[in-house]
C-alpha cells in the first residue's frame, strides 16, 4: 500500500507545496508573491473592442487592463489546427478578426504573455492544460509522446491507451509525458 502526503507551507512571501509518496519527494511547487505571473492562466473573457486595422481584439478577463488577442492567436471555430497525418504542418489560415469575434462575445482564452507596463496580457484561444503525465489540448487532433520515453513498445502502448480515451471523450490532442 502506498501512502501519499501533501505538505503545505505558507509565508507572506511564498507558498511551498510538496507531494510525498511513501516518504519520498515526488513533486514540489513554489509560488512567490513577488513573482506571480499570469502565463498559463485560463479565462473566459468578454470581447470589449475589435480593431480590424490591427487584426486584434481587446478582452476583459478580470484584470486592471484589457488583454490583447491577435487574429493569428485564434483557433477558428470547429477546426483542429493539427492533422494526425502530418503533425508538423499547422493547418491554419488567419481569418479577418471581424469574422472571428464580435463585441460582447465570450471567448475561452489562455494567457501567453504577462502584462508589462501599460500593456495588458497577451492571449491565445489555443488552450493547453498540462498535468503530470499528459498535456491536453482541446483544439488539436494529434497524440504525441515525449522523446524521453525511448522504448518503442511502451510508446505504442501509451499511444493506444490515449487514442482509445480520446475516441471515447470527444477527441482533443494529447502529449504523453514522462
Amino acid at each position: 500500500m502506498t501512502s501519499k502526503e501533501i505538505l503545505i507551507n505558507v509565508t507572506p512571501s511564498e507558498t511551498r507545496i510538496a507531494i510525498l509518496e511513501n516518504g519520498a519527494l515526488q513533486e514540489i511547487y513554489i509560488e512567490r508573491s513577488s513573482r506571480l505571473g499570469l502565463v498559463g492562466n485560463i479565462y473566459n473573457g468578454k470581447v470589449s473592442r475589435v480593431l480590424p486595422g490591427m487584426q486584434a481584439a481587446f478582452l476583459e478577463i478580470g484584470l486592471d487592463r484589457t488583454a490583447f488577442l491577435h487574429a493569428s492567436d485564434i483557433v477558428p471555430p470547429n477546426k483542429a489546427i493539427i492533422d494526425n497525418d502530418n503533425p508538423e504542418e499547422k493547418i491554419r489560415e488567419v481569418l479577418p478578426i471581424t469574422k472571428l469575434l464580435t463585441e460582447g462575445q465570450k471567448v475561452l482564452t489562455q494567457v501567453i504573455k504577462d502584462p508589462l507596463g501599460t500593456k495588458g496580457a497577451r492571449l491565445t484561444t489555443e488552450v493547453s492544460i498540462p498535468a503530470r503525465f499528459l498535456v491536453y489540448m482541446p483544439h488539436l487532433n494529434h497524440i504525441g509522446v515525449s522523446q524521453k520515453i525511448e522504448d518503442e513498445q511502451e510508446r505504442d502502448r501509451l499511444t493506444n491507451i490515449v487514442k482509445e480515451f480520446a475516441k471515447a471523450s470527444n477527441g482533443g490532442g494529447y502529449i504523453i509525458r514522462t
